[in-house]
């Protein structure tokens, strides 16, 4: 009896046009297509070969995204037990720990501009521009820490039985 790749064919639908909004908001093309695959899959996991076939690219082009994607914390590597192929995992609670990791970032953003607008002072118009931008850093940190807060909240209100 035939396979019915009906789902097959909506789920490689939705991979390919969220790869390409990650890709047109600047994450590398292949590494959106392999991030978008793992979203869709049922376990969050896939190995080498699945997303090779899954999204009809070589060994090569897989390992290259998975290597920039671990490295922006968005997957991780993990053994199958018992034996040595490794299958590539999405984060638990990804986009918390995404967004934990960027306000990281806009904290030390913060503290360089801020010493930049000591620097360069605000009576001259790059002082000043530093300083509005360390301004508005110093705003996003803010604002992120209560979003994160209230995301939290609710996910705890979605959680209870």
């Amino acid at each position: 009896m035939p396979k019915d790749t009906t789902g097959d064919e909506a789920v490689s639908r939705f991979v390919e046009r969220f790869a390409a909004e990650m890709t047109a908001a600047g994450m590398q093309r292949m590494a959106s297509r392999v991030f978008a695959a793992l979203l869709a899959s049922e376990t969050a996991s896939m190995t080498s070969a699945e997303l090779a076939d899954r999204l009809r690219i070589s060994p090569a082009a897989v390992s290259g995204a998975i290597r920039y994607l671990s490295q922006v914390g968005m997957v991780s590597r993990e053994r199958d037990p018992g034996t040595r192929r490794e299958r590539y995992v999405l984060h638990n609670e990804l986009w918390y720990e995404t967004f934990t990791r960027r306000d990281q970032t806009l904290t030390r953003w913060e503290k360089v501009l801020d010493e930049g607008a000591a620097t360069l002072g605000t009576d001259n118009a790059a002082g000043r521009r530093i300083a509005e931008t360390a301004e508005f850093f110093t705003f996003l940190h803010g604002e992120m820490a209560g979003i994160m807060e209230r995301w939290r909240a609710h996910k705890e209100t979605q959680d209870a039985p």
